[in-house]
Order: structure tokens, then C-alpha cells, then sequence
């Protein structure tokens, strides 16, 4: 009598992620797997974004910095909201905002209530820089997305915000059924 294998108990084909990695023997887990997928990814899009943005000899980070300074506008931030609202978290910002201050493109002062704080600025420099990345860093995202056009983009997008949602709640997530 037939009796099919369930597709669980089969070895599974080696997936894109899997050959990228030149990795021989299946992920223990399909989350395992879509950790690695997830990392891959993010380093191929942060390449590709500081090859725009590292001829005007500054870091993503500091970009980061420069767009979150320009958005606060004429009020400035003081230095731990700057940290708080970074992409990528770094314990490092008062040296990143050193290497900016050096170059020009921000400014800082103690803050007028609490001489503890302080509060930075983005120059006109720094606008300006901004200014001339606009166009190249949004055409390097689009490029970058391209692949999730149409629909699929939005349902990306989604699935991103759910994901950092359970990473900030650790009772949030549950373990999946995909886990072998």
C-alpha cells in the first residue's frame, strides 16, 4: 500500500540562501534559515547603499544621523534622542557625531536648562550634503527593492514591522510549527 512521506520528514532541496552561503547540510529550522536569509539580506542592501554614499566620504550611520538632525529641524536633538531613533543602534554616537562635527555638517552646544545635555544641530553643510544624496540614496532603495514591486512590497513591509514588534516583546512570539 502507498504511503506518502510527509513533506517534513523529506530532506528539503537546498534553498538560494543556502547555495549563497555555499552551505552543504539543510538549516536545523526554517526560522534558522530565515535568520540567515534575513542577515544576508540586510548586509547586501547596506553595501549597496554605502557604495552610494561612501564617495562623499561619510557612513550609513552618519547619514542616519544627518536625516534624523535635518527632520528634527531648527529645535535640534539632544544626543540620546539621536541615539534612540537610530536604524541601526550604535553605543558609539557621541564619536559619530564627533566625525560629523569635524566635517562640518552638525553643530552641538550644552543644552540652556541642563548643561548636561547635549544638543545638536545639522549645519548648512550638512542640509546641503543631504540634499545632493536625496535623489542617488532613493534611486539606490528603489533599485534595491525593485524585485518586491507591486503588491509583495507593502506585504514586506508588514511582515518586517511584525517581526521587530516580537523582537521588542519577548513574550510576544511563539515558536512555529515549522520547527522540525
Amino acid at each position: 500500500m502507498y504511503s506518502p512521506i510527509p513533506w517534513a520528514a523529506m530532506a528539503r532541496p537546498p534553498t538560494a540562501v543556502q547555495d549563497e552561503i555555499r552551505q552543504t547540510r539543510p538549516f536545523a529550522s526554517r526560522s534558522e534559515e530565515g535568520v540567515v536569509a534575513l542577515a544576508r539580506t540586510a548586509d547586501l542592501m547596506r553595501r549597496s547603499l554605502t557604495r552610494v554614499i561612501e564617495p562623499h566620504g561619510i557612513t550609513l550611520q552618519q547619514y542616519n544621523v544627518l536625516r534624523i538632525l535635518r527632520g528634527a529641524g531648527s529645535d535640534g536633538l539632544p544626543t540620546l534622542e539621536i541615539a534612540s531613533r537610530m536604524v541601526e543602534r550604535a553605543p558609539g554616537v557621541t564619536r559619530l557625531l564627533d566625525r560629523l562635527e569635524t566635517k562640518a555638517l552638525v553643530r552641538r552646544q550644552r543644552g540652556p536648562r541642563d548643561r548636561r545635555q547635549i544638543l545638536c544641530w545639522i549645519t548648512p553643510a550638512g542640509l546641503g550634503l543631504l540634499e545632493e544624496l536625496d535623489g542617488p540614496m532613493q534611486d539606490g532603495a528603489r533599485r534595491f527593492m525593485a524585485p518586491l514591486g507591486g503588491p509583495d512590497l507593502p506585504t514586506f513591509i508588514r511582515l518586517l514591522d511584525e517581526l521587530r514588534a516580537g523582537a521588542q516583546d519577548p513574550g510576544h512570539p511563539t515558536i512555529p510549527d515549522d520547527e522540525p
